[in-house]
């Protein structure tokens, strides 16, 4: 019986032992693989954050340096901003971060600053007028002027909205839904189309971010099988007042 016992503990594990062991390893592996990639895209996520708020302190230097922003550039063409010689952007809402004339980097090799994820980040700029004032943003000594004349009716008029659910119009007269808006009065804007954003939208409130409008959408990430369907932008914007501080504390105004 002795003789019996040892045998049978020399055998070692059965084929069938060793599937189930491997089984639970891989469960284990995979558990543990999933949370690592949804921490890797968070990571992603906040970084992108940070270098689009870096992008406008550039922004802000540029403006408390020049006393104008730089216009946006022109998508297939150069890093440069594509100021008309009129004062006018060719582009205010569809263009991209001209890094070349910021002087910024990364960007790939038409010099247009990109996001981690290797694409074009996206740059809009209000064409408000005020005081009788064209292009008050992007020529110099023009702000300066409308200042002079009455402050409170310098406003910019990019808008972002919570959804593109109910907004209307076009161009420079799109707007937010009612009780939609998070801001209606920023002077810059700058998108990053995200981790997914090498191909082309299809969700409704993407698709938004891309229309040649002054209205932009930003929310949370969601899924392709939400109400307005996949969306993973990022957009901050430059509010009137941090421009406005930035540029009295260096003498630009009033």
């Amino acid at each position: 019986m002795r003789r019996r016992n040892l045998r049978f503990q020399g055998q070692g594990f059965t084929l069938t032992e060793m599937a189930i062991v491997m089984l639970i390893v891989a469960l284990l592996i995979g558990g543990m693989i999933a949370p690592l990639s949804v921490q890797r895209d968070i990571q992603n996520s906040n970084d992108a954050q940070k270098q689009l708020s870096d992008i406008l302190e550039a922004l802000l230097g540029f403006a408390a340096a020049q006393g104008r922003l730089p216009c946006p550039a022109v998508g297939g063409s150069t890093g440069f901003e594509s100021l008309l010689s009129t004062g006018a952007c060719s582009n205010n809402y569809d263009g991209f971060v001209p890094a070349i004339t910021l002087g910024i980097a990364p960007t790939n090799k038409d010099g247009y600053a990109i996001d981690l994820w290797g694409n074009p980040i996206r740059y809009a700029l209000t064409n408000a007028s005020a005081n009788n004032i064209t292009n008050v943003f992007s020529t110099m000594g023009k702000l300066k002027a409308a200042w002079a004349v009455d402050p409170s009716k310098i406003a910019p008029d990019l808008l972002v909205c919570n959804t593109s659910a109910g907004i209307t119009g076009t161009g420079g007269s799109a707007k937010c839904a009612t009780n939609t808006q998070l801001t209606n009065d920023a002077v810059a804007i700058l998108l990053s189309t995200g981790k997914k954003g090498g191909g082309t939208p299809t969700g409704a409130d993407e698709l938004a971010n891309q229309n040649n409008d002054r209205v932009f959408v930003s929310h949370v990430p969601s899924p392709s099988d939400s109400l307005h369907g996949e969306f993973d932008d990022l957009v901050v914007w430059l509010s009137p007042n941090v421009l406005f501080s930035r540029m009295i504390a260096v003498g630009q105004l009033p």
